[in-house]
């Protein structure tokens, strides 16, 4: 369609790309303000109580998750403080540390096959602004082909275990008992970055929901229908924020036109040490190696350049299940 219709979901892009001043953002949905009780619906679980696997996965418990759904976009769910403090730092730090290296693919391989992407910033006696600047993305388990937007057997990597346990946790106290986390892409976003409109359809299975982790700085999201005729609707992301694409929102255009300052960096607010348990119970992880990892976070003398990093930064996951339940691989 043409005309002005058409123009709907780019003109609003456009209008908070362009606004400089907050004012001009008083539209912009926050779930927690009673500014927007006809937008917004609470929602509760029932007997949805606890999960052995909160603590040590850096996450609170249920019941002090705060559960939306977004009137206007039926499937469209939002949960906040779902991630304790340290939670927060230790996803902040995988996805930083970890997820660039090879074999995980990132926009840099184009200009230079790096191993260790973060390792490579800081070597010498000086970070590497310019490299630390240059990662967009990176991608785990099923690689996203951004030229065929489609996925393959032969560009496949394994997906990281506690990162599919995070999703499970979510997943199943959402209700979604089946879902499998096979593809990720991680967003770096900086104070000028943007996301353009698109949709995410490029798996076989477009019934499973899709996942989406915000740490960092905040971020207006939009979302507007199966088309682009339709006007989005603006969302605020904070650090923390879990954002779940499901049913009816799971194809409808979204993008993200503006990076904000956060009001408050939450990840370093009352931060708390995880003390080892005495019998592990976890099958997928070391749980005592787990529970090392995520304290060592604790000390701000070892989290300090991740800090500096999300203080001008945002980091967003999204995971997707690829397959359909009944198929273990790509025909």
């Amino acid at each position: 369609m043409s005309g002005i219709h058409g123009d709907l979901f780019m003109k609003t892009f456009k209008y908070y790309r362009a606004r400089v001043p907050l004012s001009t953002f008083s539209a912009v949905i926050e779930t927690d303000s009673s500014n927007f009780q006809d937008k917004v619906t609470r929602v509760t679980f029932d007997g949805k109580t606890h999960d052995d696997r909160l603590e040590i996965l850096g996450l609170n418990s249920f019941d002090n998750w705060r559960v939306f759904n977004i009137k206007e976009h039926p499937g469209l769910i939002l949960i906040r403080n779902p991630f304790t403090a340290l939670g927060q730092r230790y996803w902040i730090r995988k996805c930083l540390e970890e997820y660039p290296r090879k074999p995980n693919k990132t926009n840099i391989d184009i200009e230079v096959m790096l191993e260790d992407w973060w390792k490579a910033c800081f070597e010498g006696d000086k970070c590497n602004k310019k490299l630390l600047k240059k990662l967009r993305w990176t991608t785990l388990g099923y690689h996203h082909n951004w030229d065929t937007k489609e996925y393959s057997e032969d560009n496949r990597g394994a997906f990281p275990s506690d990162l599919a346990q995070l999703c499970d946790v979510v997943a199943t106290y959402l209700g979604y008992t089946d879902f499998r986390a096979e593809a990720a892409i991680v967003n770096y976003y900086h104070m000028n970055s943007t996301l353009s409109a698109h949709t995410d359809h490029s798996e076989v299975n477009l019934d499973a929901p899709l996942f989406s982790f915000s740490f960092g700085q905040s971020a207006i999201f939009l979302i507007g229908g199966k088309d682009k005729t339709t006007e989005p609707s603006a969302v605020l992301l904070q650090s923390g924020d879990i954002l779940v694409m499901s049913k009816e929102a799971r194809l409808c255009y979204h993008a993200v036109p503006k990076i904000l300052s956060a009001k408050t960096s939450t990840w370093n607010k009352d931060v708390q040490k995880i003390y080892t348990k005495t019998k592990p119970k976890f099958k997928y992880i070391n749980e005592i190696e787990h529970i090392e990892s995520m304290n060592r976070n604790y000390n701000d003398e070892n989290w300090f350049l991740f800090d500096d990093y999300v203080q001008e930064s945002r980091i967003n996951v999204n995971i997707r299940q690829v397959l359909n339940e009944t198929q273990s691989k790509l025909c």
